[in-house]
């Protein structure tokens, strides 16, 4: 999936950025890009569910 985003980048500007911010920042912390795509969606998704948590509190 990430290697068709990769590829699909090609013909979006927006996304071709995120992908190169995303290497740069797999670079200065010293993991693999896709170690740095799986931190990112991971903690995407802890966000999403402890919002969803708490919006089922109130």
């Amino acid at each position: 999936m990430v290697d068709d985003l990769v590829e699909f980048a090609q013909y979006d500007p927006e996304l071709a950025d995120g992908i190169k911010w995303l290497d740069e920042q797999a670079r200065q912390k010293g993991v693999s890009f896709y170690d740095m795509v799986f931190e990112v969606l991971y903690k995407h998704d802890v966000n999403s569910r402890a919002k969803q948590w708490l919006n089922s509190r109130n």
